[in-house]
């Protein structure tokens, strides 16, 4: 059975339709006694710069805005409530919706965060850090991209391991926290498990340094060993070896190329939270796997993770 059962959902206020919204009721009509949170952040600058308005003024508006969106997640809610669904709904004036969502999350103790998704230009990703991306870094909680699909019964979800770091216990427990998930959810809707591992080419700069290296025999040594590592986790948690894809390339194109390959309606992946100019300018792998998914994207973080979001 899943774990989760205080889930929050963050709303996009500039989308009409709201799929992550209905991930959260398909999972809350399999699981028992699960609760679901609506948040959405709101934030206008020229209510912050109206200079011919008081504080008081700008507050004012400010809470009619906030009435406002309340309304709306009321209504939107209502069809499910009727229904027998317990939703609450969280509307807040900040700036960073990110931040607002996390802080929120440590305040209300959630336990899983869904939150539909939408292409990023490669402009924008680079100068301006989006939402998804934010979260993706400081969520201390597991984190549910969603695409406009379904989880339909007897699909595939896809687990992205990191074989190379076996023999790493810090990773070897986000594997194990993949692979757990995945079967908690197929539990659930009935799917079927899949494992994808990328292994790197020879590297160039050994080949030409070292005219006795052999690129053969290396890449044939490094594919044996991630192909063994891969078997001892199908082993342990009883994937069929058929479902076990080992392919040599980047992670991102590896992961993108076989979750299509497969059909997959679910990849679940593990990230590390970064930051500074490095998170600025250079996506880790989920953050590049996302625009290149037709399917759900499930982001783990590892064991003892704290967020650099604190509550305020």
């Amino acid at each position: 059975m899943l774990k989760y059962r205080n889930i929050l959902v963050f709303i996009d206020p500039t989308q009409e339709q709201q799929p992550a919204l209905q991930r959260a009721i398909e999972i809350a009509e399999k699981e028992d006694n699960a609760k679901i949170s609506l948040f959405l952040c709101c934030y206008d600058l020229t209510y912050e710069m109206t200079s011919l308005s008081s504080v008081d003024e700008r507050h004012a508006m400010q809470s009619v805005v906030i009435k406002e969106n309340q309304e709306w997640l009321n209504a939107l809610t209502a069809q499910y409530i009727e229904k027998g669904h317990k939703i609450n709904c969280y509307v807040q004036w900040h700036n960073r919706p990110f931040q607002a969502a996390i802080q929120l999350i440590l305040k209300e103790n959630f336990d899983f965060l869904i939150k539909s998704t939408h292409p990023h230009s490669r402009l924008s990703a680079i100068l301006f850090t989006p939402t998804d991306w934010n979260l993706l870094r400081k969520c201390p909680i597991p984190l549910l991209l969603v695409k406009a699909t379904s989880w339909p019964e007897n699909g595939n979800i896809l687990c992205a391991v990191d074989c190379k770091s076996i023999q790493d216990q810090d990773h070897h427990e986000l594997n194990e926290s993949i692979l757990t998930e995945a079967n908690d959810i197929a539990e659930m809707i009935k799917s079927n498990i899949h494992m994808v591992n990328a292994y790197p080419s020879p590297p160039m700069n050994i080949m030409l340094e070292l005219p006795e290296f052999d690129p053969i025999n290396y890449e044939d040594g490094l594919k044996k060993f991630h192909q063994e590592a891969l078997n001892e986790y199908a082993e342990k948690y009883k994937i069929n070896k058929e479902n076990t894809h080992l392919k040599q390339g980047l992670p991102e194109d590896v992961i993108s190329d076989v979750a299509q390959e497969i059909n997959a309606e679910l990849v679940i992946l593990g990230t590390v939270g970064r930051s500074g100019l490095g998170a600025t300018l250079l996506g880790h792998t989920a953050e590049q796997v996302i625009d290149k998914l037709d399917c759900d994207l499930l982001a783990l973080k590892p064991k003892g993770f704290i967020s650099p979001i604190k509550l305020t």
